[in-house]
């Protein structure tokens, strides 16, 4: 589900953090962002969630257990950094095949970069191309997943259908997403944190506050757990179901398709 609507002009609008921009607009905004943080990627989420993200991401992999087979398929999106697909390749015992696609070809080099040194390049391949027009035939993976990056879609809706076209019957769709905190004292502690410390922690980083300031706001206009799992149900998924971690300031959402 995006978030456009009609401005005063006539044209669509869609957030961007508490921001309305042109819906056009809105997916070369977010590339900025990460074209000024792609080397400093892992710190950044080091800073927005405390270092849990590690954590968060080791349990997604759990999760998928993937299976220790040359044709078993993932598709990571989002993923340009390799952060999720390294997991993926290592839990496989190095015998799985990862795609890593990102729209962002900033993230794709520090990942391809990061692959090489660790002696997975033959494990995976790098696509940049966007979430919305995945480049694939239908029925290709048996596994998609995205950490941390469908709430920088624009067309969330389209992303998720698009994740449906290309699994195969029997398929796992796995999200990651920062979400929403469920324990009112947790709730206040992380919104201070959130809106006072991490865009200043991301200017002391990278010089910039800004990207973070996006970043932190993206997460509040984010659907909360049970609405984001209804739009996964919407896409076609069966048997949604999702994981909070932390309170809910993450949440790990399964569909199948079925």
């Amino acid at each position: 589900m995006s978030e456009a609507r009609t401005s005063a002009e006539g044209g669509m609008e869609t957030s961007y953090g508490f921001r309305q921009v042109a819906e056009g607009e809105k997916q070369h905004l977010v590339n900025d962002v990460f074209h000024k943080v792609a080397k400093r990627y892992d710190i950044m989420n080091d800073v927005m969630s405390g270092g849990l993200h590690r954590l968060w991401k080791d349990a997604l992999v759990t999760t998928l257990n993937p299976r220790k087979d040359p044709s078993y398929k993932v598709l990571d999106v989002a993923g340009g950094t390799g952060d999720i697909a390294f997991r993926i390749i290592e839990a496989s015992g190095r015998k799985a095949h990862a795609t890593v696609l990102d729209i962002n070809g900033s993230m794709l080099a520090v990942g391809a970069e990061r692959a090489q040194k660790k002696g997975l390049s033959d494990n995976l391949t790098f696509v940049e191309a966007n979430a919305e027009e995945l480049p694939f035939q239908p029925n290709s993976f048996d596994a998609y997943t995205i950490a941390f990056g469908i709430r920088n879609v624009p067309h969330i809706d389209v992303a998720l259908s698009e994740a449906y076209r290309v699994l195969k019957r029997g398929g796992r769709l796995l999200v990651l997403e920062f979400s929403e905190v469920g324990l009112p004292l947790l709730d206040r502690v992380y919104d201070e944190w959130s809106f006072k410390a991490i865009p200043q922690f991301g200017k002391m980083i990278t010089g910039d506050s800004e990207p973070y300031q996006y970043l932190v706001e993206s997460i509040r206009k984010f659907p909360n757990q049970e609405n984001f799992a209804a739009i996964i149900r919407q896409a076609g998924f069966s048997r949604v179901t999702y994981t909070n971690y932390t309170g809910g300031i993450a949440a790990l959402h399964s569909g199948w398709k079925l």
